[in-house]
């Protein structure tokens, strides 16, 4: 009996291809067979259309309860729809199998209690003009219509037909990384396939998905390549509740998958430039962090290297989020900063700007140990470092004192009223660092220094450099 209900399915979904073919709303991605030709030439997006309110202005959540007459549909069987049918011959009051109702659009027709007290739902069918039902299966239509089940099998078309009015020929940025390419025009297959986050992409096609995620957006990169992404956008009669689109499923709705370019294009090439990219903290700075399901505020040390996953733009501003995962402890951190050097000095916070803020790499001198590391985190300056990691631990020196036979001092305050100070060798390596009193003395544009006990070989006179 199994064997016999597969083969009667195998065949019903056989008998849908001719169909498929002429179906303007069955769209692949071009290396299949054939391709699908478009009904009418789609009116581009508004160029007044704010995207941070795309989704509320246009894709409105339809429950069973508010559907209107005429509201259209798509039959998109899954496994199990299969083997258990949906609908009901209106004239002959028999089951009728979904693989042969596979892709015939449905026209809503209202409902109705019967006789017998049973509730149907009832459908005109556009692609064989005939009337179909689907029996509630207990209770009545208003206490069934609230939940989240609706009617099995059926794809939503007003948010198909309204996304092609709105996206079709509109460059957007890829938001993840996981999405599809069709491998046979006859059938739902396809292959995973990874592109880069923040990719530049057109709107090439939309026709319809799934009935979880009606909407099939297939897009072009600038090297012709097609993928695509089905995605829920109003989630009228997507049989799932807001709250399993976490996770997982967060890559099919429309901001999981997609975000609108627009005033965002003039900094495309900054995106496309740092994201991937392995920085580091060239100061210590304020984070954002998620933990235990909480965002909290964190001091990050100097010197703490991160890999750039995300680079989203901030609304109304100048400034980006930047997702960080840190290299060491794959933990992830939030900043928001701006590419844009002027706008960080017109706020008064300089260390906004992304080139002041963060070093490109794990830092400059490759061959950190991990005790030099851990001794730039705590602010400290030890023996064998480097003037750039000196810098990375301390910051920049308020004075540099140039002595004889080629050493040379960093001088930092200190607010307990000693001074840092950090000897190099003619090698540029640090040879001592201590604190110490200095007894100061201003002579014209020089000063001098006259050194107490336990300085490291400096002469009283030496000559005192101030760094601009």
């Amino acid at each position: 009996m199994v064997k016999r209900t597969f083969l009667l399915v195998a065949m019903a979904m056989s008998m849908t291809v001719v169909n498929a073919q002429d179906n303007p709303y069955i769209v692949k991605t071009k290396g299949v067979k054939s391709a699908p030709k478009s009904v009418t030439e789609q009116a581009p997006a508004a160029e007044d259309d704010e995207p941070q309110d795309f989704m509320g202005k246009n894709f409105r959540f339809y429950s069973m309860c508010d559907w209107n007459e005429g509201m259209r549909f798509m039959v998109i069987p899954e496994k199990y729809d299969l083997l258990v049918n949906t609908f009901c011959d209106a004239v002959t009051g028999k089951e009728v199998s979904s693989a042969t109702l596979r892709h015939f659009i449905m026209a809503y027709k209202g409902h109705e209690e019967m006789p017998n007290g049973r509730h149907h739902v009832n459908f005109f069918c556009e692609t064989n003009n005939k009337s179909y039902y689907f029996e509630i299966p207990s209770g009545t239509f208003d206490s069934y219509c609230y939940g989240k089940l609706g009617v099995p099998t059926l794809a939503y078309l007003g948010d198909v037909d309204k996304a092609r009015d709105l996206l079709m020929g509109q460059y957007l940025l890829t938001r993840t990384q996981q999405y599809r390419v069709d491998t046979d025009y006859d059938s739902d297959g396809y292959q995973e396939v990874t592109m880069p986050k923040n990719k530049v992409v057109k709107v090439v096609n939309i026709g319809v998905g799934t009935r979880s995620f009606p909407v099939k957006i297939i897009v072009e990169d600038e090297d012709g390549r097609q993928f695509f992404q089905n995605v829920a956008m109003s989630k009228t009669n997507s049989g799932l509740r807001d709250s399993e689109f976490d996770m997982d499923n967060a890559k099919f709705l429309f901001g999981g998958s997609f975000e609108f370019t627009g005033a965002e294009m003039a900094v495309s090439n900054n995106i496309n430039d740092y994201l991937n990219k392995t920085v580091h903290t060239k100061m210590a700075t304020a984070m954002s962090s998620k933990g235990a399901g909480k965002v909290r505020d964190v001091k990050v040390p100097r010197f703490t290297g991160f890999i750039i996953d995300e680079i989203r733009p901030v609304k109304n501003k100048d400034y980006f989020t930047l997702t960080l995962r840190e290299t060491e402890s794959r933990r992830i951190y939030y900043k928001d900063v701006t590419f844009n050097q002027s706008t960080a000095a017109a706020s008064g916070n300089k260390d906004d700007y992304f080139g002041v803020l963060f070093g490109m790499g794990e830092g400059q001198d490759l061959a950190t140990t991990m005790e030099t590391r851990a001794a730039i985190r705590e602010g400290r300056v030890i023996p064998g470092m480097t003037k750039e990691e000196v810098k990375l631990a301390v910051g920049e020196p308020v004075s540099v004192i140039t002595g004889s036979g080629g050493l040379t001092e960093w001088l930092y305050n200190r607010s307990n009223g000693v001074t840092l100070v950090v000897q190099f060798d003619s090698e540029g390596l640090v040879k001592k660092a201590g604190g110490r009193a200095l007894k100061w003395s201003t002579g014209g544009s020089k000063q001098t220094v006259s050194p107490t006990k336990g300085s490291f070989g400096v002469k009283p006179g030496d000559s005192m450099l101030f760094p601009d």
